[in-house]
C-alpha cells in the first residue's frame, strides 16, 4: 500500500534575516565562523534559546545550529543578541562547512573562501573545506569543495573534481569556475590576513592576492589545475576521544538550552576554547571532557536512528517522530533507521535500511530507500513490533 504524504518544500534556509515559520514558532539557523563557536558564543546561544525561543536547539546536517520557537515580536531582540556575539553579519561568509579536526591552514582557507562569496548567493548554496583525516567531510555535498591533500588543494565544483592547485590559488580558482563573478582584487588576500575578525578563531596568514593570480596567463600558472592522483577519502562520525578532541552527539541532533549550558561549563573546566560542529549532528571539543550527559559512545543504539522534529514542532508533520524513534531503537532492529514526519525526509537524504514515513498517525514502511520512496505498507504505533518479522 502506498502512502501519499503532502509537504511543502521551502526555497531558502532559515537565517537570521529571514526566519522560517514552523509548527512551534519561527525557526532561525545560526552559522558559525569557520565551523566553530567560541565558548562565549555557545553560552550566549543557549541563553537566546532559553529566553527568546522554546529552549530547543537543533544540530543540522550542514553543521549549523537552529534555534526554535521564536516569536515575531522577539526578532529585534534576537538580532541584537546575535550581534553582541558577533554572529549577525556575514551569514554568506559563514556558509562554509569545515572538517571538525581542521588545523589553522585549513581554517584560514575556509575563512578566505567564505569571505570571497558574494552576498546574493542562490538559495541553499553551500561550500566545504576539508583537511582529510578520520573526520574528513570530503564526501558531503557542496557547490564548492576545497580539500587539502598531499598534492595541494583539490577543487570540486558540484560533483566534479577539477584537479589540484596551491593553497594560495585555490579560492580564486574555485570562485572563477563557479557561476557568479570572482572576488575583487585583494579580497582573498585580505581574508587570509584578517585572521577571523570578531571571532578570533583563525591565526593570521598572508597570501598573494587574487589579482596577482588572475593577472598571470595560463602558461605562467602551468594550467588551471594539476592532475589529481590522490583522491580525498571521506571520513565518518566518531565519538569519544580523538587525540586532543572529544566527540559528542545528542539523540536525534536535539540539544536543550540547559544541556548546551552544561556542555559549555564542562568545556571551560577542561580548558577547551571552542565547540566545533559537523554534518553528522555531532560536536567536537578541543579538550578531553567527561560527564556531559550526552552521547560519547559510537555503539549507542540511538545513533543508528535519524528522526526529524516531527509534530508539533514541524508544520509539515502529523506524527510524533522522536518517541517512535526511541521505541524503534529499543526494539533492537538492526541497520540504519530513519523516522520522518513527512516525505521530505529532512533528517536524512541518503537511503536507510528501514524508513518510517508518518501521515495522520500512521507510518509508511520503506525498506532500503528514502522517505520519498513508495511505502510497502502502513502500520500504527501499536504495530511497530511487527517490523522485527521482516
Amino acid at each position: 500500500m502506498s502512502l501519499t504524504v503532502p509537504y511543502e518544500v521551502k526555497g531558502w534556509c532559515p537565517g537570521v534575516q529571514r526566519p522560517m515559520q514552523s509548527g512551534d514558532g519561527l525557526l532561525v539557523r545560526v552559522r558559525p565562523w569557520v565551523g566553530a563557536f567560541t565558548l562565549d558564543q555557545a553560552a550566549g546561544l543557549a541563553d537566546i534559546a532559553a529566553t527568546l525561543g522554546n529552549g530547543h536547539i537543533d544540530l543540522t546536517r550542514r553543521a549549523n545550529l537552529q534555534i526554535r520557537g521564536l516569536a515575531e515580536e522577539r526578532s529585534r531582540a534576537l538580532r541584537d543578541a546575535l550581534d553582541r556575539l558577533g554572529l549577525l553579519d556575514g551569514e554568506e561568509a559563514r556558509n562554509v562547512m569545515v572538517d571538525p579536526l581542521a588545523g589553522p591552514e585549513v581554517r584560514a582557507l575556509a575563512l578566505a573562501l567564505g569571505r570571497a562569496l558574494p552576498p546574493d548567493l542562490p538559495a541553499k548554496f553551500g561550500c566545504l573545506v576539508d583537511g582529510g583525516g578520520p573526520l574528513s567531510i570530503a564526501g558531503e555535498r557542496a557547490d564548492i569543495a576545497l580539500c587539502l591533500t598531499s598534492e595541494g588543494v583539490a577543487v570540486r565544483i558540484g560533483s566534479e573534481w577539477r584537479g589540484v592547485t596551491t593553497i594560495e590559488r585555490a579560492v580564486a580558482a574555485a570562485i572563477r569556475l563557479s557561476t557568479f563573478p570572482p572576488p575583487s582584487s585583494g579580497e582573498v588576500a585580505a581574508s587570509y590576513a584578517d585572521g577571523g575578525g570578531r571571532n578570533h578563531l583563525v591565526p593570521r596568514l598572508s597570501t598573494p592576492s587574487v589579482a596577482d593570480y588572475r593577472a598571470t596567463s595560463p602558461e605562467d600558472r602551468g594550467g588551471e589545475f594539476a592532475r589529481m592522483t590522490v583522491m580525498p577519502v571521506p571520513g565518518r562520525r566518531r565519538l569519544g576521544r580523538l587525540g586532543r578532541f572529544t566527540g559528542i552527539a545528542a539523540p536525534f541532533g536535539r540539544l536543550e538550552a540547559g544541556q548546551l549550558r552544561m556542555l559549555v561549563e564542562r568545556c571551560a573546566q577542561a580548558g577547551a576554547s571552542e565547540i566545533r560542529l559537523s554534518p553528522w549532528r555531532a560536536l567536537y571539543v578541543d579538550a578531553a571532557i567527561e560527564d556531559t550527559g550526552l552521547i560519547v559512545d559510537d555503539s549507542d543504539p540511538l545513533l543508528r536512528v535519524e528522526a526529524c522534529p516531527g509534530a508539533p514542532g514541524c508544520g509539515s508533520a502529523t506524527v510524533d517522530t522522536r518517541s517512535i524513534a526511541r521505541h524503534v531503537a529499543a526494539l533492537g532492529i538492526p541497520g540504519s533507521i530513519h523516522v520522518s514526519g513527512c516525505a521530505k525526509g529532512c533528517a536524512r537524504s541518503a537511503p536507510a535500511d528501514l524508513v518510517l514515513v508518518g501521515s495522520d498517525g500512521r507510518y509508511g514502511v520503506v525498506r532500503n530507500g528514502t522517505a520519498r520512496d513508495r511505502a510497502l505498507r502502513t502500520i500504527g504505533r501499536d504495530e511497530l513490533a511487527t517490523l522485527l518479522d521482516a
